[in-house]
Formats: C-alpha cells, sequence, structure tokens
C-alpha cells in the first residue's frame, strides 16, 4: 500500500536540518554581542528563548501565504477559470469567498500543514455553495505523508461527523511543492508540466475529494466520494494547472456505533488504487 499522498520530505534535506540544528545547539553561544560565556550563555534561557521566538514568528505569519494564495486566485480569474474572488476577512471564520463562473460561491479555508490542532477549527459558512480546505503547508521539513494523513482521518473526519459539518475537499498545495526541499512526483517524468505563476513556479495541486453528504451511522453510513465536476472551486484549480484525472485523490469515510462509541473509518483511493485505510476508529471528545 502507498500512502495518503505520494509526496514525500527530501530525506537529504532532514539529514542536513539536523546537521545545522546540532551545529546552532553547540556554537550558538559565538553568535552576537550577549556578552556572555557559554556556561552563562546556555544557562541564561537566552538560546531557547531565541528559537522560540523564531518559531512563533514562522508559525504565526499568515502573509508569505496569503501571498502566495492571492496569486493563485488572480491567475485562476485572469485565465477565466472563476469570476472573482475576496479575503473573508477577520470577522468571518472562513478566509477567502470566491464567486465561480456559473454564479455560485465556495468558501476556503486556509490552513497549515493539517497535523495540528488549528485544523479542527472551522465552520461552513451558511451561504457558500462549496467549501474546502486548503494546506498551505512552507515548512520543507514537514512529513506530507504524516500531515495528510492527520488531517483527513485524525482531525477532519472526526470534526465532520462529530459536528455535522460538510466539507467537499481539501487541497494540498503551497510554494515549497516542486522544489529541493519537497519534489514532486508530478514533475518527475513532466518536468515541463510546472506553471510559472509570478514568484512561483508550481506543480499541479494535490486534490481530494470528499463525499457531497456528512457520514451518518444510521442514515448514511458510507457516502461516496463526489467527482470533481461537481466541485466547481476544485474543478477550476484542476483544469487551470494542468491536472490529470488519474491524479485525484477520493476519500471515503465510513460511520458506524460500536456500543456507545461512534467510530469512523477513512480511505483513500487514486485512479482506484487503495493508497491507504484506517481501521475504525472512536471519535474521542472532551
Amino acid at each position: 500500500m502507498a500512502g495518503a499522498t505520494p509526496c514525500k520530505k527530501n530525506a537529504a534535506l532532514k539529514a542536513q536540518v539536523s546537521e545545522l540544528a546540532e551545529v546552532l545547539k553547540t556554537q550558538a553561544h559565538t553568535l552576537g554581542n550577549h556578552g556572555l560565556d557559554e556556561h552563562e550563555f546556555y544557562n541564561s534561557g537566552l538560546f531557547r528563548g531565541a528559537v522560540e521566538q523564531i518559531r512563533g514568528e514562522f508559525v504565526a505569519s499568515m502573509t508569505p501565504k496569503r501571498e502566495f494564495v492571492a496569486h493563485v486566485l488572480n491567475h485562476m480569474g485572469d485565465e477565466g477559470h472563476i469570476k472573482d474572488w475576496l479575503s473573508a476577512g477577520a470577522a468571518n471564520r472562513h478566509d477567502y469567498s470566491v464567486t465561480l463562473n456559473d454564479g455560485s460561491t465556495a468558501a476556503i479555508e486556509l490552513k497549515g500543514c493539517l497535523d495540528g490542532n488549528n485544523t479542527n477549527i472551522f465552520t461552513r459558512p451558511p451561504h457558500a455553495d462549496e467549501f474546502i480546505i486548503w494546506s498551505v503547508c512552507t515548512n520543507a521539513s514537514a512529513d506530507p505523508e504524516k500531515n495528510v494523513w492527520s488531517g483527513l482521518h485524525t482531525r477532519l473526519s472526526a470534526e465532520m461527523i462529530d459536528r455535522d459539518q460538510r466539507i467537499d475537499g481539501v487541497v494540498v498545495w503551497d510554494f515549497v511543492c516542486g522544489t529541493v526541499g519537497r519534489p514532486c512526483p508530478k514533475l518527475l517524468s513532466s518536468p515541463e508540466r510546472i506553471q510559472q505563476i509570478g514568484p512561483y513556479a508550481l506543480p499541479p495541486p494535490c486534490i481530494y475529494m470528499f463525499p457531497s453528504t456528512v457520514p451518518s451511522p444510521r442514515n448514511n453510513p458510507q457516502p461516496k466520494p463526489q467527482p470533481i465536476e461537481k466541485v466547481g472551486i476544485l474543478s477550476a484549480m484542476h483544469r487551470c494547472f494542468g491536472g490529470r484525472e488519474a491524479e485525484i485523490f477520493d476519500v471515503h469515510f465510513s460511520a458506524r456505533y460500536e456500543g456507545a462509541d461512534l467510530q469512523r473509518m477513512t480511505r483513500i483511493e487514486k485512479d482506484g488504487t487503495m493508497m491507504r485505510e484506517s481501521g475504525f476508529t472512536s471519535i474521542k471528545r472532551q
């Protein structure tokens, strides 16, 4: 069996990151004008504090991610795949609203690498005809397989079923895709598929299709994933950036009761081939 995604992190980069981290841990006291000797430096909390500040700045900064999304949506509009789009603003529980060519509205919720608790925080807007999650994971040393599976099975499936929240699909795609840090399998045999959009050289997106209804143990235990043509924003992305039918992921969710426990199972297929499947696992809530 393959995995939730064919994308893999660069093993050589991981080794280089580990090597650099070791250098920083042992040589950081030689940097800057702090005036402390080696022992004082590491006991003062200065090094740990600097690391945590940098980490926090990387995690909190949405500016590069929003610039990336703006370039993509502007390009889609310029090419005639969507009519218009706008940022939903801080007062809303989604990030973007897109007007599709047929006049319908697609809402987009922007997320990071999908393995964090923030993935659980979303609400489908009542005005949206379509609602998707867009994972922009700009950490090149993150593990795509772990992140995607954690997002789809551990987090999103549980939230959908427990809170009756419908998601039409997930896009996993950002400006690290296709770089040395995260080689894209789509480009290995067809490097000409890359598209230059402003400052970004992008491969086609990875698209995960969800069912059009929320799984329910009694009334709807195994809804089928909907075809990409039924979700306008995903179809527009797929066509605009040269996706192929065989590259679309179908996500099957099943729900059941086991005694008093509400359980779900997740299965991911691509072009009819099983990529990964869970067993039935209980949805646990505080």
